[in-house]
C-alpha cells in the first residue's frame, strides 16, 4: 500500500510537471490587446528585439519553476511520512536526550536539513537562471552565505513555533488550532516590529538615504500626506541583483521606507518620487494593517481545516503515513502539507485583494505626483530590470502576482494623461 502511494503521488507530481510546461510554454497567450499595441504599455515600445525574446524566455521559466516547486513541498513531505523518516526523526531525537525540547530540536534540524537538501536543486536552478539572465549579480558564496542565513532563521522561528504547538495539541487537542491563532496574532505583530532592525540586516546594510537633496523631496512628499516620516533608507543590493525595488516595512517605530539603490541608480528623481508616493498609499490607506487582520484572519480558518484534516488522515491513514496521534511530533509534515496546501489555494484571493491594494496605491501616487510621464518610464524601466512579463498568463497572474500587471498599470496611466490633458484644455 505504502508503496502504490507513493508511485501515485509521484506519478501524479510528474504528470501535474508536464501539464504545466505545456500550459506555460505552448498554450497560454501572452499577447496584447490589438488595441494595446503601439500604446506606451506594449513592451515592443521600450524593449529592444533582444529584450523581448529574454523578456519571454526568462518569465516562462520563472513560471514554471514556481508551478513546480510548491507541490514538490508537498510531494517532499508525504514521502517524508510514508518511508519513515518522520518515525525515524523522532527516534534520533528521543536518543540524543531525555528533555522534550532537545527532541524537539533534533527533530526539525533533522527534518529542516532534509527539506533544504530535497529543494536545493529548485532554488539553484532558479539562482542560475537569474544569473544567466543578468538579473541576479550575486556570486555564490554570497547567495550561499543568504540560504544558510534563511535555514537558520527560519530554523529558530519553527523551533518556537512547533514547541508551543505540539505543546497546546497535547493539552488540548480539540481546540489547540483556536489557542495557537491567539498566539499567533502577538507573535506575528512581534517579528513584523523585530523584521527591519533585527532579521534585515542579517542579509544586507540599511542605511539613511545618501542623496539628502533626494531624501527632502521625499519628505516633503511624506508631509503632503500627513506621514510622520524622518528618514528613508537605502539598501546596497546592486551587489546582488540588477532589478529594481522599493517598499514599506516594520510597524511602529520601527515602520521604514526602503530604497533599493539599484533603483536610486537607474531612475530619475521624479520616477524615484512616485514609487515612493505608490509606498506612501499603503500607509495612508492603511495597507499593512488590513492586510495583517486579513492574514489572522485566514490563518485562523487555515488553523481549523488543518486540525480538522489531520484528524481525518490520520484515522484513514495513520497507519500508512506512521503517524498514530495528531499530538505526536511524527505527523508535522502532515501539518506543514495541509498548511502549504490551503495557503496555496487561498492564493488566488489573498492575490486579488492585494492587486486591488496596489492599484489604489497606484492612483494615490498619480494624483499626488500628477506626472504620468515620469510614471510610466517608471514602470517601464521595472520590466525592462526585472524582464518582467506585461501580460502573464491569466493562471500565473491568478496565483503569482500580487501587484497588477503592467499592462494593467501603464495603460491606468495613459488614462489618466489622457484625462489630464483634457482637463487641461
Amino acid at each position: 500500500m505504502v508503496r502504490k502511494m507513493a508511485f501515485y503521488s509521484v506519478l501524479s507530481y510528474i504528470l501535474y510537471g508536464f501539464a504545466m510546461y505545456w500550459y506555460i510554454f505552448y498554450f497560454a497567450d501572452t499577447s496584447l490587446p490589438f488595441e494595446l499595441e503601439g500604446s506606451r504599455a506594449d513592451p515592443a515600445t521600450f524593449l529592444n528585439s533582444r529584450e523581448l525574446m529574454l523578456s519571454e524566455e526568462y518569465s516562462k521559466i520563472r513560471n514554471l519553476l514556481f508551478f513546480l516547486s510548491t507541490p514538490f513541498e508537498w510531494l517532499f513531505y508525504f514521502l517524508i511520512l510514508l518511508f519513515g523518516f518522520s518515525k525515524a526523526f523522532k527516534r534520533w531525537g528521543e536518543e540524543t536526550s531525555p528533555y522534550k525540547a532537545v527532541q524537539t530540536a533534533v527533530y526539525l534540524i533533522w527534518l529542516s536539513f532534509f527539506a533544504y537538501l530535497a529543494t536545493f536543486p529548485l532554488s539553484y536552478i532558479s539562482y542560475t537562471l537569474s544569473k544567466t539572465y543578468n538579473i541576479s549579480t550575486q556570486n555564490f558564496s554570497s547567495w550561499m552565505k543568504d540560504e544558510l542565513i534563511d535555514f537558520w532563521v527560519n530554523y529558530g522561528m519553527m523551533f518556537v513555533i512547533v514547541g508551543v504547538l505540539y505543546w497546546l495539541i497535547n493539552k488540548s487537542n480539540k481546540l489547540w488550532w483556536l489557542y495557537a491563532w491567539l498566539l499567533s496574532v502577538p507573535f506575528t505583530l512581534f517579528i513584523m516590529f523585530l523584521q527591519p532592525v533585527i532579521i534585515d540586516p542579517l542579509y544586507n546594510d540599511f542605511y539613511p538615504l545618501k542623496d539628502k537633496e533626494l531624501e527632502t523631496k521625499i519628505l516633503t512628499l511624506a508631509n503632503e500626506a500627513h506621514i510622520p516620516a524622518e528618514h528613508v533608507f537605502e539598501v546596497n543590493m546592486a551587489e546582488k541583483t540588477n532589478a529594481l525595488n522599493a517598499y514599506v516595512t516594520g510597524i511602529g517605530s520601527n515602520s521604514r521606507i526602503v530604497l533599493w539603490d539599484t533603483t536610486l541608480n537607474r531612475l530619475n528623481d521624479d520616477q524615484i518620487l512616485f514609487i515612493m508616493a505608490h509606498e506612501m498609499a499603503h500607509y495612508v490607506e492603511k495597507h499593512l494593517y488590513t492586510g495583517i487582520a486579513g492574514y489572522l484572519l485566514l490563518s485562523l480558518v487555515g488553523l481549523y481545516l488543518t486540525a480538522r484534516l489531520m484528524n481525518w488522515a490520520i484515522g484513514r491513514w495513520g497507519k500508512e503515513l506512521k503517524v498514530g496521534a495528531i499530538g505526536d511530533i511524527r505527523s508535522l509534515p502532515l501539518f506543514l502539507l495541509i498548511l502549504s496546501m490551503f495557503m496555496f489555494a487561498a492564493s488566488p484571493l489573498t492575490n486579488f485583494v492585494s492587486r486591488y491594494q496596489e492599484a489604489r496605491a497606484d492612483r494615490f501616487a498619480i494624483e499626488m505626483t500628477e506626472n504620468p510621464d515620469a510614471a510610466i518610464m517608471a514602470f517601464q524601466e521595472l520590466t525592462k530590470a526585472g524582464l518582467s512579463q506585461v501580460n502573464p498568463p491569466t493562471l500565473v497572474k491568478v496565483f503569482r502576482y500580487g501587484h497588477p500587471t503592467m499592462l494593467e498599470r501603464i495603460s491606468m496611466l495613459e488614462e489618466f494623461e489622457v484625462q489630464k490633458r483634457n482637463l487641461e484644455q
